[in-house]
Parts: structure tokens; C-alpha cells; sequence
């Protein structure tokens, strides 16, 4: 039999690693931004560009799960689809410069990682994020993830 002392330890530990796991799950991780990035490219490529972009911009839970949503530019910074805000999407978001960036990085590669600061939906902060975006018809296809803070 286990002892009420050791009882009660385990009832004062118990919500604390629940605590840090629903934290940790608040969060998309690098593979799961990758997939959901090559599954809107795959939509795209099946079911066309309009109606994938109108599912993105819906948030459906295919293009948006927690801090991970698929945002689309085309080779200007046009936002042509965008997982967690509409209102940007049909923006000329060019003068920004992760934007810039990620126009100049997609001239040259079919898929790449891309380090920069933004707002993150769920803290309501600027943290630090990476972003996964693949190339598609003269688009790029990105999902981000927002790295944790440093403890």
C-alpha cells in the first residue's frame, strides 16, 4: 500500500506535469508545420488554388490547429490566402521585410525554413518563429511555428 504522504506528493505533482504538457500542446512543432504546409500544396494542386486559399482564409481545421495556419503569398507580397487573419488577404504586403525575404528565397528554392519575429495569435506577443514554405505556382506556401521562449 502506498503511504498518505506519498499519496499526497503524487496529487501536488500530477497538475503540474499536466500543466506542462497542455502548454506544450498549445504549440505546433516543425514536422507538423511541414505537413500541413504539403497538404495545402497537394489541396492546391488537386482542388485548385481559389477554393484551397477560401479554406485557409476560413480557418478550416485542415490549414489551422493551434499557432500553426497557412498563409500564402504570391512572388510580389500579395497575401492571396492568410489561416489567421482575412483581413490581410488581397494586401500588397511587400514593404515588409520577412515578406521581402520570403519573396527573395522563394525565387531560388522549391522549399525552405525562415527565421523572423511575429505575433503570435495565442500569447497576443511578438515572439520568434520559424516558417516552412514550399513554392507552387509562382506562390509560396507557408506554415510557421513559434519558437518557445528561452527558460
Amino acid at each position: 500500500m502506498m503511504s498518505a504522504k506519498k499519496l499526497v506528493l503524487i496529487g501536488a505533482v500530477i497538475p503540474f506535469l499536466m500543466t506542462g504538457a497542455a502548454v506544450a500542446g498549445e504549440h505546433g512543432s516543425k514536422d507538423e508545420a511541414i505537413a500541413m504546409a504539403k497538404k495545402a500544396v497537394a489541396q492546391i494542386k488537386s482542388d485548385g488554388a481559389d477554393k484551397t486559399y477560401a479554406a485557409i482564409t476560413a480557418q478550416s481545421p485542415a490549414f489551422h490547429d493551434r499557432d500553426l495556419y497557412v498563409v500564402v503569398y504570391d512572388a510580389t507580397g500579395k497575401c492571396l490566402a492568410h489561416g489567421s487573419n482575412a483581413q490581410l488577404v488581397g494586401k500588397d504586403l511587400s514593404g515588409a521585410g520577412y515578406v521581402q525575404d520570403r519573396m527573395r528565397l522563394m525565387k531560388s528554392n522549391a522549399s525552405f525554413w525562415q527565421d523572423y519575429v511575429f505575433l503570435n495569435p495565442i500569447t497576443k506577443k511578438i515572439e520568434p518563429k520559424s516558417t516552412y514554405c514550399e513554392t507552387v505556382n509562382n506562390t509560396a506556401v507557408c506554415v510557421g511555428v513559434y519558437k518557445a521562449p528561452a527558460q
